[in-house]
């Protein structure tokens, strides 16, 4: 694969792939279960390897990990359990030597309930005004203030020892900060500042949709517009001011936006606001052709007024792994309705991920792998009383929550805990060790070996637009930029012929006796 290059120019994050590290599952560094920025910086030349442009860091600052850091109690400072300020300035620049960025994540929306300002807001300090404190409703004020509730799961406000409620639209150790308040918005681009002074090159940007509310804070009124709380245009204000602060330092912003009008979607990324913002469409669509097809279409549609690159994602530390969302029999998106117990045709879901993986590494814009994708990694069940995530107990127990998809890593197949350090703080289900990241990089058939090929061959493509091709139904056939390289995937039933092409690149599963492509298979051509 040669040596790392360094690292591209301004315009990096438009064609990049980008590498999710929810660092807690990562590997161990110390030994204590728990995975840090030591385990990280160790692993920097497997990542060096992979390919990638930057590494997106899942919320790495002090919290009581109420909901797996993002709940922050102080964003200039970094978890003892995952090391230090002076560790994570190391790896940002020891990562950034192998050509690799750093991208850190800001919440916004809220804090911790340990946060010093909330704790001063409890106390009866002027931080009050900082968050949204209310009466209750009825005789004693014994009823939350409205009827909004949490993305959680049952009411959206907590009632304090004085008898006043205060607004959560996560869990009650996550207090709304007040965004019309001027200290917020002042403090939040502080820690733009010092984050890009520490030599971050982007930001990610948690619930980027949710922060600022009707002053009124109004009963919640279905297809009501504006919307109480989500996407109000007080908002792209807000990141008016981050994007003139990100542009002394040359940064970039990328927001978790998740909006079913298009159109609203695009002003996010208008040239003076974000840079790029998830793609959910793509992610959510199950596994058809012509939905997928028309989720491409139209999320390139809506970027191109604002010319933003579009971003494509098919897991991350909130969903249902790629590998076990394709095996199950309703393969449409189930971060809403997760059950236990749902069946799941692992080789199926292997051999559709695989397939999806080349499909989005072949699409336009910049592409997000979420870690141990490319290890081809399932869901997995977590015992009921191991589970963590803050979903499950609000829940009343019905839904597992997201914590089977932030299982830690196997990194080497013979090792304890298959190499990822001491005791893992959530268990590896049995047979983990088999998807170890050593065993695979011997495999040429593997998926680590198909994802790092992948990333080293996906520049061919150029940064052209998409062309689509004439395809039987069931197939996607495209060309990018000057039409020299082709991407074919087969999702029909049956095998499909291929279009004309002088070399095969990479597929995704070999091609059939008669040189067709088969159901559920991908693969890269040399026009």
């Amino acid at each position: 694969m040669g040596q790392p290059t360094p690292a591209r120019n301004d315009d990096w994050w438009r064609s990049a792939v980008i590498y999710q590290v929810y660092v807690r599952s990562f590997a161990d560094g110390d030994g204590d279960g728990t995975g840090d920025l030591a385990g990280v910086r160790a692993r920097l030349p497997y990542l060096a390897a992979l390919g990638v442009d930057a590494l997106w860091f899942n919320p790495w600052y002090l919290s009581p990990m109420k909901d797996g850091g993002y709940d922050v109690a102080d964003y200039r400072a970094i978890d003892p359990a995952f090391g230090t300020l002076a560790e994570a300035e190391k790896l940002i620049a020891e990562a950034r030597e192998l050509g690799i960025r750093t991208i850190a994540d800001i919440v916004p929306n809220h804090v911790s309930d340990q946060h010093p300002w909330f704790r001063a807001a409890l106390a009866g300090g002027p931080e009050r005004e900082l968050f949204h404190f209310r009466p209750g409703r009825g005789e004693s004020g014994e009823l939350p203030p409205n009827d909004w509730q949490s993305e959680f799961g049952g009411p959206a406000w907590t009632r304090t020892a004085d008898g006043d409620w205060y607004l959560h639209l996560f869990a009650p150790e996550q207090p709304d900060l007040d965004w019309a308040h001027p200290a917020v918005r002042q403090e939040h681009e502080d820690i733009l500042r010092f984050w890009f002074e520490r030599g971050v090159a982007g930001v990610r940007i948690d619930s980027a949709a949710l922060l600022v509310k009707d002053p009124r804070l109004p009963d919640f009124v279905a297809g009501r517009d504006p919307h109480p709380y989500v996407d109000r245009d007080e908002l792209h204000d807000v990141y008016r001011g981050w994007r003139a602060v990100a542009d002394q330092y040359g940064g970039v912003f990328v927001g978790e936006v998740w909006l079913p009008d298009t159109e609203r979607f695009a002003r996010y990324l208008r040239p003076d606001e974000l840079h790029t913002a998830f793609n959910f469409s793509f992610m959510t669509c199950p596994w058809d052709a012509a939905r997928l097809r028309a989720s491409i279409e139209d999320t390139l549609a809506e970027h191109a007024p604002v010319g933003a690159p579009a971003t494509w994602v098919l897991c991350n530390h909130d969903v249902t792994r790629t590998v076990t969302r394709y095996g199950r029999a309703d393969t449409g998106f189930d971060f809403a309705a997760k059950i236990f117990g749902t069946p799941t045709d692992l080789a199926l879901g292997t051999r559709r991920a695989r397939a999806a993986a080349l499909l989005s590494l072949a699409l336009p814009g910049a592409v997000y792998v979420y870690q141990g994708e490319e290890l081809g990694l399932p869901e997995a069940e977590i015992p009921r009383d191991r589970i963590e995530d803050p979903m499950h107990a609000r829940s009343g127990g019905t839904d597992p929550g997201r914590d089977g998809c932030r299982v830690p890593l196997p990194w080497t197949a013979d090792a304890p805990h298959a190499g990822f350090g001491g005791e893992p703080w959530l268990p590896q289900p049995a047979g983990w060790a088999s998807y170890a990241a050593d065993r695979q990089a011997g495999d040429p058939g593997s998926m680590l070996a198909l994802y790092r090929e992948a990333i080293r061959l996906r520049p061919a493509f150029g940064v052209g637009p998409l062309t689509w091709l004439p395809a039987p139904d069931g197939v996607l056939a495209f060309t990018r930029g000057d039409g020299g390289h082709l991407c074919v995937v087969n999702l029909a039933d049956e095998p499909a012929a291929l279009p004309a092409h002088t070399s095969r690149l990479l597929g995704s599963a070999p091609l059939d006796p008669d040189g067709r492509l088969p159901k559920d298979t991908a693969v890269w051509l040399r026009a």
